[in-house]
């Protein structure tokens, strides 16, 4: 009589699942700090929040949790086709964590969600060593997450990423662009280290079927290979960030924050601003990474679409009290940012953003 059916025969191996879950484990142990309660085996990751509230030695009388999702987009099919795997998990806690804090929210933990059609363990441990790296830079916990064996869904080599982030803020702490922000402020930029995590699918069109560059191709202008470039991650911004927000704690110097992904500066920035307000930038105020000018030029697309699509070297945007930009312009640059003032809100009533 010939064997029954398994799951292993199916294309799911839970074998390998459960000692993918022990190995990384470690890894996540690492982002742990006192509010966690150690959950092994749960279902579900526990985090503890004091009756008396603080968060980063700053009380919160009325805390309000900020939750944010997101994933890595077709840049994951950069990674795979690289076989480089240990920074797309940064680039997932990024995206989340840089959402929640435009709203001066701190996060606290993070979860993920990895989906692949066959498990390999060497490359699901590299991703979330990278998640793990991504919480360290955040100061937040990674308290697991989901692991999907899907045969049939995915084909060989292929995953895909998902995460989500939950900060907390006191609620008079909020940042509130739509009510504070006024004509007469200031547009600081901080720097991305390249293309971040959106665009890809122009990315990959242009380079792999336009110029059908191989990603070990040493490019001069980038003064690395093309896939060391396209996977640089996403810079995370808590920790500068959050040195502006608890050094300020009661002047409003800091009215809003923009994070500048799919849609540029031109799409991201209208959202923190209130009516009749502009934001006029200065196109020549701050110097972009080279991969932008390459992509332009070898895919001559027009600079409309580039600023459009693309973050064009600034990941995120702080508008601030003009009295106090070159203050905290100093203070982001102890922190290891590179800064620019980009422009200046005005009033006005034509589109809320002109970079010129």
């Amino acid at each position: 009589m010939s064997p029954g059916l398994t799951y292993r025969a199916a294309g799911v191996d839970i074998d390998a699942g459960n000692q993918f879950t022990a190995e990384i484990r470690q890894h996540l142990k690492s982002t742990y700090g006192p509010q966690v309660i150690d959950n092994q085996g749960g279902f579900a990751g526990l985090y503890s929040i004091p009756g008396n509230v603080s968060l980063f030695a700053m009380r919160c009388k009325n805390p309000v949790l900020v939750a944010g999702t997101d994933g890595v987009g077709t840049k994951l099919k950069v990674a795979q086709r690289a076989g480089v795997h240990d920074t797309v998990g940064i680039d997932l806690v990024a995206m989340c964590v840089n959402d929640i804090l435009v709203q001066g929210a701190l996060p606290l933990f993070f979860l993920d969600y990895l989906a692949t059609g066959k498990l390999d363990p060497r490359v699901s441990v590299d991703i979330i060593k990278g998640v793990a790296e991504g919480c360290r830079q955040a100061d937040c916990a990674c308290l697991g997450g989901e692991t999907a064996e899907m045969p049939g869904f995915y084909g060989p080599g292929e995953y895909d990423l998902a995460g989500f982030a939950v900060g907390m803020v006191e609620r008079a702490r909020m940042l509130d662009g739509r009510r504070k922000v006024k004509p007469g402020d200031v547009v600081l930029g901080l720097a991305s280290a390249g293309v971040h995590s959106n665009g890809y699918s122009l990315v990959r069109k242009l380079f792999f079927e336009q110029e059908q560059m191989p990603l070990d191709r040493l490019v001069p202008e980038l003064g690395c290979t093309l896939g060391d470039e396209l996977l640089k991650p996403t810079r995370i911004y808590v920790r500068s960030i959050r040195s502006i927000l608890a050094h300020y704690r009661v002047k409003g110097v800091l009215h809003a924050l923009a994070h500048i992904t799919g849609g540029g500066l031109v799409e991201n920035l209208p959202r923190v601003l209130g009516p009749r307000c502009v934001a006029k930038l200065d196109k020549g105020s701050w110097p972009r990474p080279p991969i932008f000018a390459l992509m332009q030029r070898l895919g001559r697309i027009d600079e409309a679409e580039m600023f459009r699509v693309f973050n064009m070297g600034i990941g995120m945007a702080a508008i601030v009290s003009p009295y106090y930009a070159d203050a905290v312009t100093r203070r982001l640059e102890r922190h290891g940012e590179h800064v620019a003032v980009l422009g200046e809100v005005v009033r006005g009533d034509g589109p809320a953003v002109e970079i010129l």
